[in-house]
């Protein structure tokens, strides 16, 4: 008789770092986790243009303002500014707004 292995679910991610033996992650990070080894990863489609004004956007940081970082962590950095814009501001949240009208 095969045995049923029940694994956490993505309904509770705090108790799946808990039983992986990893400190459970901080849930509002006031900044994008910058130049760090990332355990976690996610793959995320983007349209020719979304990724060449990404691309744009990584060369006049670096051209025009001395910061050579690349795609990720403009990502991330975006990432955390909207969820906290949507932890401060809820319902009047840019994010929110952007979501409902897509």
């Amino acid at each position: 008789m095969p045995r049923k292995v029940t694994l956490p679910g993505s309904s509770d991610p705090l108790r799946a770092a808990e039983i992986a033996g990893r400190a459970p992650v901080e849930t509002s990070p006031s900044r994008g986790t910058g130049r760090v080894r990332h355990e976690e990863k996610i793959t995320v489609y983007v349209s020719r243009a979304e990724l060449l004004r990404l691309e744009q956007a990584r060369l006049s940081l670096r051209a025009e303002h001395g910061l050579a970082v690349d795609r990720g962590r403009i990502v991330r950095e975006a990432v955390a500014a909207a969820l906290d814009e949507f932890d401060a501001e809820g319902s009047d949240a840019d994010l929110l707004r952007r979501l409902a009208e897509s």
